[in-house]
């Protein structure tokens, strides 16, 4: 659950997105607030975020985190990675994790049960890969993803769906299997706005949160709180 007094919120960097924030500054008590931005914030999003009077933390390879980060190049990791794998830490202490977030992109990120964030893989999302099949060939179709997805498509519509989808499937069952090989007692957490259509089994010790990224920024947050 989130602190009441603290804000956790992810900008994208749009002026309507910002609009918002006024509102809700009067209508909670926020104190304190984080950000996690993947663009390089303009004077006028600074000056509009300064306008809120609320104490801002932003997010960066030296912010303070409650893990052991043991990624070569910090200052290139993005930090919905990062407070993704804290979040899963922070639910599931001194387990060996691996998170998977399926949006835009899918990353598969592993931290051991010692808190030891040790890197990971980025891979193309599902709509990015039928994007590419339709722009990097003369004839295919761009194919959305919601729709008919059999083992075997019977039209290109289909064909393509499904050996996109199946094709994600399987290489997210693939990077589960491998990593418990070398940890038996691997949990996982799936999250990302496809997240969702491939979590399968919560008995297997594979868990659904939509919120991690938001509760690993929360967690970030509040661990910098207590080192103020």
């Amino acid at each position: 659950m989130f602190d009441e007094t603290k804000l956790v919120e992810t900008i994208h960097g749009n002026n309507q997105s910002l609009s918002e924030l006024p509102e809700i500054t009067k209508k909670y008590p926020l104190r304190k607030g984080i950000i996690a931005s993947v663009i390089t914030l303009t004077d006028a999003i600074r000056n509009q975020l300064d306008a809120l009077n609320v104490d801002m933390l932003c997010v960066g390879a030296d912010t303070p985190i409650p893990i052991v980060n043991s990624y070569k190049t910090p200052r290139t990791l993005g930090m919905d990675r990062l407070a993704a794998v804290v979040a899963a830490n922070e639910l599931m202490p001194g387990k060996d994790l691996l998170v998977i977030d399926a949006g835009t992109c899918i990353t598969y990120d592993f931290i051991d049960a010692k808190g030891i964030y040790w890197g990971g893989n980025i891979s193309p999302g599902v709509r990015m890969r039928l994007k590419a099949l339709h722009e990097f060939t003369d004839k295919l179709p761009l194919v959305m993803q919601e729709g008919e997805t059999p083992l075997w498509g019977n039209t290109t519509e289909t064909a393509i769906r499904a050996g996109v989808i199946h094709g994600v499937s399987k290489e997210i069952e693939g990077y589960i299997q491998q990593t418990r090989e070398k940890h038996p007692s691997l949990s996982v957490f799936l999250t990302g706005g496809d997240g969702v259509a491939f979590c399968k089994n919560e008995r297997n010790n594979i868990f659904m949160d939509k919120n991690l990224v938001l509760r690993g920024l929360n967690r970030i947050l509040n661990y910098n709180d207590t080192l103020s």
